[in-house]
């Protein structure tokens, strides 16, 4: 980068202070924070400062003089406890979740080295290793009036069971002294002490407690209702598909346990807790390692719990596996830390054998971590001018967290673990054009509406997913985390039955074997693209719909064909689709120069997206990543995103990084057998029996890295046909704002390269420079704007001076602000990404010769060497938070490497009920051949609602004072009830003899027009199809396709009139009504059943029920 401005900084002086994570100061208290350890000989240390090593060069890069890594000043925190529904409480400003008070002991590279590993978690006041998030006992009433009735928090002293695990005096529980402990044979063992449902609230309904688990699953990027791929794999043979949705209820119940405090590792009791019968403690066993191994929960920068282990009397551990991670972007350190996780919740497989656990190594080519992660402190420094001490810092690469919700990993490490403070932004933006003028919005509204259009109708020429096989549960059950029963699955079956027999005759297109909501076949699964989905009105339709008044002469059946610029390509691209599309809506509707302007402007967006020109970008698969989008607003670290590399390099202890070690040559092992070399250019040679490359796609491209041998030809293959592209960034640093602070951005729009034009070409070189300017006060601290140079515009950076550049952003900024007038800056800097030797770009793209699954390849080990890194995520590419799952895959396939797959318990399903407990429910159910199938809860919560809204049933009114509130919906063999079983039943029986059961909510009708029409026309079309097929093929055997099929009836849907299409939308609108009739009786039932039952209930428990004990226990 180059720097323009005043080129010297006093230095600062910081004092290097120990940190702990202290105890919490009253039981049951979930606060965690960091306080300061007293040390003899503290002295102060110098931070690192920046001199201008060059000038304006060929690669306008400065050198630091020392570590350009120089500043973390943590924010302070308090508590990470919120619920999941509670993620976007802050709406403006910094976050109300902030970290606690450490020091910065990242000023230098050797300050880094030199730091003692300081950071430990602290036992509690008894000494045992416990976390502080597990459920209490049943609370009492004086509980739930001073703790209110969320019972989400869970207990610091978790059962009588932790106290047996003391630890004398200082000794750490992670390592027992050999004196004091006895030597545990591990889980097994211990599973006296597990108890069932131990980790499931009991002051919770499980309604209540089901949907916090569905949303922690959807949290966590996997599908409630549907095993993981991975889950899949392992327990296809071994769990049977009756019991998939008791697994699903115990694996989203541990998921739960984590998002709800990311601060503390969930421990595997705690995962066993989560099952409701000590019959299920295999499955809690399997999601739990599962989870911890795949990096879903104990990620980041936690410490882990770790086995007891005592090695082999009388042996002297020697050997020593080396795992080297290059490169210390989000990506290795990622990996490194989660490596070192895992590694030491498996030491004792290498210490019974008389080995040292594996070592992690980093190998990082630049002086400083980070990668495309890179906060460059600026030279212009205001103390106070940001909380904490924090320094006033330039994005250099990644810049904005997309969002927390909906399975960010970043929520809970910046959010959760760092407690980073963070600036929320507003997506509302202010488009200036050209002359500097402001857009008007209504006029902005009407062109996003067509540019929206079109690339929705670029969608039909997508790629066809890929289907994946996985086992279900069943829904209606897992929102209320309850277990079916036989009946149950008997009745649904026949349902299915009855279904498919009319499936050829009613199908709407889609795979049968596609079993996984296509939402969630891809959040974490094999790299999928979504199928096309085109608009289902024309586009004279849809112009008219937004607005726009059409041309004279042009109908409303007047659309789109795009189909020739298509196929005379063998290698479409979406820019040349998408410029003809905009040429034929040019005959639609009137279109103006400013118009085109502004659906550049929307070009140069996709631009900066995918760090390519739009004519680089394949049509087929530029967004098969679409669908993985996290939720919430768009967000930035206040003092710099680089504090989130220093956190998994420093906590929960410091990762061994070496710098200044660029790798020239990587001698592996095709077959793993022999170790690996790792030669750097300064001559170093570093031996490492697992290696795990993070460099970027641009290095690989430009083979700056030598292998031997040489990488396979499929390997290969996938490098050269992604696409690596550049994005750049001019940072202004001014004394004082001159812009409107209220509004995180704003747009500038650019003309074209003939005055006036309508033609899309000639926008294509200028349309991305400056496009978009961040106003970055709230996360710098100083009055700076950041403008980004895309597509063209970004590669022509990488070749203009930077006082052209200079030149020119403050001409269009004088325009756009006039008369106010335009200080120079005191403070410039350009990117030049492409010209970094470390990265030769910015992030990866889909390009016209890429094929579906190379990211998967490029993911793929080389028998020792593996690949991690944004480029080799296929759900989450060019993203900071892509890099780092990455960096957890690569941990999973290194330690499935080391220590083997993840075993799966024999049996998985006990053949009898060890525990004495029912195998299921006492509670009469009506038979199959009554209903249909039976829905578990009829106050099912809304899933996409955080509010709950239930409705009155009979065990949910207030009790009677000695009559206990039983919930309908806890299992018989819940531990809590199992003395009391034979009563609940029993009163469940009297209840429904007396008025039967109660009434079920009706179904809703699902009714959609399209699905109606193509019900109706499927035999049709697909007749019609085919005689196509056979006259084109010249095979009279030739049948149409279900995806020919569905596109030929979305065709024809689309091409319907109003008229022709009003028999449907009135079939629908009649069956709606009639549901909403259905709905008011059931409604009108129920309330009277409810009423009925109340009574009933008061009645039994009069003749059966003393009362309530002191800990919520029925006394007979």
């Amino acid at each position: 980068m180059t720097e323009v401005g005043n080129q010297s900084r006093a230095p600062e002086v910081r004092q290097e202070t120990m940190w702990k994570i202290a105890k919490p100061s009253t039981l049951g208290s979930t606060k965690i924070r960091l306080v300061k350890v007293q040390q003899a000989g503290d002295s102060p240390a110098e931070g690192g400062t920046y001199q201008k090593a060059m000038s304006d060069t060929a690669g306008g890069q400065i050198q630091p003089e020392s570590s350009d890594s120089s500043s973390m000043s943590s924010s302070r925190s308090e508590l990470f406890d919120r619920t999941p529904s509670n993620t976007e409480s802050d709406d403006t400003g910094l976050s109300s979740v902030s970290s606690a008070e450490r020091p910065d002991p990242f000023s230098s590279k050797d300050l880094i080295k030199e730091t003692p590993r300081s950071y430990a978690t602290v036992a509690t006041t008894d000494g045992a290793r416990k976390r502080i998030a597990l459920s209490p006992p049943r609370p009492t009433s004086s509980s739930l009036a001073e703790g209110g009735q969320d019972g989400t928090t869970r207990s610091e002293s978790m059962s009588q069971t932790q106290e047996d695990t003391k630890t004398p005096g200082n000794v750490s529980p992670s390592k027992p002294s050999p004196r004091s402990a006895p030597r545990d044979q591990g889980p097994a063992s211990r599973r006296d002490r597990w108890r069932a449902s131990s980790s499931i609230p009991a002051a919770l309904s499980w309604e209540e407690y089901g949907r916090q688990c569905i949303l922690a699953a959807n949290m966590s990027r996997l599908n409630p209702y549907a095993l993981h791929q991975g889950e899949y794999r392992l327990l296809r043979d071994r769990l049977p598909t009756n019991k998939a949705t008791t697994y699903l209820n115990i694996r989203n119940g541990v998921l739960r346990l984590w998002t709800r405090n990311p601060l503390v590792s969930v421990t595997l009791e705690e995962a066993a807790g989560c099952a409701k019968d000590s019959r299920w403690f295999d499955m809690a066993v399997f999601a739990y390692e599962w989870l911890v191994r795949n990096g879903y929960i104990n990620f980041g920068c936690i410490d882990v719990p770790r086995p007891p282990t005592y090695p082999p009397r009388g042996r002297r551990a020697t050997k020593q596996i080396t795992i080297a991670v290059i490169g210390a972007g989000m990506s290795g350190l990622g990996c490194a830390r989660q490596l070192e996780g895992l590694i030491a919740q498996h030491q004792d497989k290498w210490i019974n054998k008389g080995e040292h656990p594996p070592k992690v190594l980093v190998i990082e080519g630049r002086k400083r971590i980070g990668g495309r992660v890179y906060s460059h402190p600026l030279r212009s420094q205001v103390r106070g001018s940001l909380p904490n001490g924090l320094r006033n810092t330039a994005e250099m690469g990644a810049q904005i967290i997309t969002g927390f919700q909906h399975g960010n990993p970043l929520d809970a490490i910046v959010r959760g673990q760092l407690g980073l403070h963070y600036h929320l932004m507003w997506d509302e933006i202010v488009m200036h054009d050209s002359t500097g003028k402001a857009v008007d919005r209504e006029r902005d509204i009407l062109v996003n509406k067509i540019h929206n259009d079109v690339l929705e109708r670029t969608s039909d020429f997508r790629i066809r997913p890929t289907v994946n096989e996985t086992m279900e549960g069943l829904q209606d059950f897992i929102d209320v985390c309850q277990e079916p029963v036989q009946a149950d699955f008997d009745a649904r079956a026949a349902l299915q039955r009855a279904n498919e027999e009319s499936v050829d005759a009613n199908s709407t297109g889609q795979d049968r074997s596609q079993v996984v909501p296509p939402g969630f076949a891809k959040l974490q699964g094999r790299t999928q693209v979504v199928a096309g989905n085109s608009s289902s009105r024309t586009a004279a339709q849809a112009a008219r719909a937004a607005g726009w008044e059409l041309r004279p002469g042009i109908s409303r059946n007047h659309s789109l064909n795009l189909d020739n610029v298509v196929k005379s390509s063998g290698k479409p691209t979406l820019g040349s689709t998408m410029d003809e599309a905009l040429r034929q809506y040019q005959h639609l509707v009137q279109l103006t120069p400013q118009d085109m302007r502004l659906l550049n402007w929307h070009y140069a967006d996709l631009e900066y997206a995918n760090a390519a020109m739009v004519s680089q970008l394949s049509l087929g698969g530029h967004d098969q990543d679409s669908g993985n989008e996290f939720e919430g607003r768009h967000s930035e670290v206040v003092g710099g995103y680089i504090q989130v590399p220093r956190g998994l390099m420093m906590l929960p202890h410091q990762l061994d990084v070496q710098f200044d070690s660029p790798v020239k040559t990587i001698h592996y092992s095709p077959a793993g057998d022999t170790a690996a070399t790792i030669e750097c250019i300064n001559g170093e040679k570093i031996e490492a029996d697992k290696v795990v490359l993070t460099a970027p796609l641009g290095v690989l491209k430009a083979q700056a890295i030598n292998f031997e041998p040489a990488l396979p030809d499929w390997k290969r293959g996938a490098i050269d046909r992604l696409g690596f592209g550049v994005l750049n960034k001019i940072v202004l640093v001014f004394e004082q704002a001159f812009w409107d602070e209220q509004y995180d951005m704003f747009g500038m729009l650019n003309d074209a390269e003939k005055e006036q034009s309508l033609d899309p070409d000639d926008y294509a070189k200028g349309r991305g420079k400056f496009y978009l300017v961040w106003n970055c006060i709230s996360n710098s601290g100083r009055p700076m704007l950041i403008a980004l140079m895309s597509g063209h515009a970004a590669h022509a950076a990488e070749v203009t001076p930077t006082a052209t550049l200079l030149k020119e952003i403050l001409s269009r900024l004088s325009r756009t602000f006039a008369p106010k007038p335009v200080p120079a800056p005191i403070e410039v800097i350009v990117t030049r990404w492409k010209k970094d030797p470390f990265t030769r770009g910015t992030y990866s793209f889909v390009a016209p010769d890429t094929q579906p699954g190379d990211y998967d390849v490029m993911a793929a080990p080389v028998g020792n060497l593996h690949f991690a890194g944004e480029a080799t995520c296929g759900t989450h590419p060019a993203t900071v938070h892509g890099a780092y799952l990455s960096g957890l895959r690569a941990a999973a396939d290194v330690m499935e490497d080391l220590v083997g797959p993840i075993q799966v318990p024999q049996p998985f399903i006990p053949d009898k009920d060890i525990s004495g407990s029912p195998s299921v429910d006492l509670i009469e159910r009506p038979s199959p051949s009554s209903i249909i199938f039976r829905k578990p809860s009829a106050n099912r919560p809304r899933k996409s609602s955080t509010k709950i809204k239930t409705e009155p049933i009979a065990d949910a009114v207030p009790p009677t004072p000695n009559v206990p509130a039983i919930n309908p919906y806890r299992s018989a063999s819940s531990t809590r009830w199992t003395e009391h079983t034979d009563q609940e039943a029993a009163l469940q029986s009297f209840i429904a003899a007396q008025i039967g059961e109660r009434p079920l909510r009706p179904t809703r009708p699902g009714v959609n027009p399209f699905l109606v029409y193509t019900a109706e026309k499927w035999n049709e079309c697909k007749a019609e199809e085919s005689v196509v097929k056979a006259k084109s093929t010249g095979d009279p055997n030739a049948r149409a396709t279900r995806n020919e099929i569905r596109i030929a009836i979305g065709r024809n849907w689309r091409l319907l009139s109003e008229e022709q299409k009003k028999p449907y939308l009135e079939q629908c609108e009649t069956a709606q009504q009639l549901a909403n009739e259905a709905r008011a009786e059931w409604e009108r039932r129920v309330d009277s059943w409810d009423r009925e039952a109340k009574k009933l209930r008061t009645e039994w428990g009069q003749d059966h029920v003393a009362g309530i004990g002191e800990h919520g226990k029925v006394e007979v």
